[in-house]
């Protein structure tokens, strides 16, 4: 008997006012497909100024309204990209040092010990990354503030593919001024169906309709790589 106990993503998303921005990777129930979601969400005008841009390459956050931008320099980043093994989505530009030090024969837990938190004091946002492999196997971590020190602790997670099963992970536990960073493991949640978009709709219906303000959503075909993808932007 499992004793141990997972959580319905739609619950966790519905009872967090504002969990910053936030990584969700599992597997789809029917074994099929690896399943990757990452949310953004804001309280200030800046960081709800945004939306998802998909390229050839990459996904990236973009301004929605140029004119109001005040500073891009944490909100602007290349959110996902891949290696020719390798789905790499996180919060920031360590995305890109994730992927230069792949390309070099390194691994992600190389490159984040190169990286801490964002310097957005007193918030010390963490900095949160997930790797997807070709087999569905997949790693998380966080780089975050000792305590709310300016110190930096990196943890690092990685987590075998199994069936109906992920973890989530985000940068706040919740809302708060200062803003608590996300303590303790991954959360285990339960991947229900095995299709893209009640996936994708399940996790953005239950995001704060205040706070939100993009989702990316992918299906990874085990077998042959094929990928689905969509994304959802407040701001059209």
């Amino acid at each position: 008997m499992n004793v141990y106990k997972s959580y319905d993503i739609s619950t966790l998303l519905k009872d967090n006012e504002y969990a910053g921005r936030g990584i969700v990777i599992g597997t789809s129930p029917d074994k099929k497909n690896a399943v990757c979601a990452y949310f953004i969400m804001g309280r200030s005008e800046n960081s709800r100024n945004r939306v998802f841009v998909k390229t050839s390459e990459t996904l990236k956050t973009e301004p929605f309204d140029v004119s109001k931008v005040s500073d891009p320099s944490l909100i602007i980043y290349n959110a996902v990209r891949k290696t020719e093994k390798s789905l790499i989505v996180t919060n920031g530009d360590q995305t890109d040092t994730i992927y230069d030090h792949m390309k070099e024969g390194f691994c992600y837990h190389h490159a984040l010990v190169t990286r801490e938190f964002e310097p957005d004091a007193p918030n010390y946002t963490p900095r949160i990354s997930g790797v997807v492999k070709p087999n569905g196997d997949y790693n998380l971590s966080i780089l975050k503030s000792n305590l709310g020190m300016p110190e930096c602790v990196r943890y690092f997670f990685e987590y075998p593919a199994h069936p109906g099963m992920g973890h989530f992970i985000h940068t706040y536990e919740h809302d708060g001024d200062p803003i608590p960073s996300f303590e303790g493991e991954p959360t285990p949640v339960e991947i229900d169906g095995s299709d893209i978009d009640a996936f994708t709709s399940t996790v953005w219906d239950n995001l704060n309709e205040d706070n939100k303000v993009s989702l990316f959503t992918r299906f990874i075909n085990l077998e042959n790589g094929e990928e689905e993808t969509r994304i959802v932007n407040k701001n059209k």
